[in-house]
């Protein structure tokens, strides 16, 4: 069930990517973009069984890229302008460092593989780091426009929300990972068409 709902994520992620990429929200498109890769992966990994390559793509987007992306676009839309020489900034970081990154230790399951077992401390400190400011930034928006755009907002919030929970579950329940990866994908659909 975690493969089809992890695809089904990816899908729905990739077709909103593609909205907004021709509303011209790039930074929201990226992160969409990067989310649907992470799922993506997960699908696999899920199917078939992890290995370095779909853990540095889904470490890559899911971890290091989709959070911040969607906090750049974000401050984009609340009009702060520095945000974008920022992000391509944190995203060349992110892209560099994941090449870069040493991924040590064997892959032996369809569970998603836990990153301290995998990846040296410097990853998992740029990701936390990005993911936390990414989410914070999406939410101090949400909430300082809520008047605007208070059904759309609360579905961004939502979404968040079900992300943040899916991260957390992804190394003891993978299935209701994907479900609530599925779940912030679909929200974030909505938000989008609000």
């Amino acid at each position: 069930m975690d493969v089809l709902l992890s695809f089904a994520a990816a899908l729905l992620s990739l077709r909103l990517a593609g909205l907004l990429a021709r509303s011209r929200h790039t930074a929201w498109a990226g992160g969409v973009l990067s989310f649907a890769a992470a799922t993506a992966a997960m699908a696999w990994g899920a199917a078939h069984g992890w290995d370095a390559r779909a853990f540095r793509v889904w470490y890559l987007a899911g971890a290091l890229l989709s959070a911040p992306l969607l906090g750049v676009g974000s401050l984009m839309l609340w009009g702060r302008r520095w945000a974008a020489p920022l992000g391509l900034v944190y995203t060349g970081l992110a892209v560099g460092l994941a090449a870069a990154m040493p991924v040590h230790g064997t892959f032996d399951s369809t569970h998603v593989p836990h990153a301290q077992d995998h990846l040296d401390a410097l990853p998992r400190i740029v990701a936390i780091a990005g993911s936390s400011l990414g989410t914070l930034a999406v939410l101090v928006v949400a909430l300082a426009t809520m008047k605007r755009r208070a059904a759309g907002n609360a579905l961004v919030v939502g979404a968040v929300c079900a992300a943040a929970a899916a991260s957390a579950l992804t190394q003891t329940a993978v299935a209701a990972a994907a479900a609530c990866f599925a779940l912030a994908a679909a929200l974030l659909y909505a938000a989008v068409r609000a």
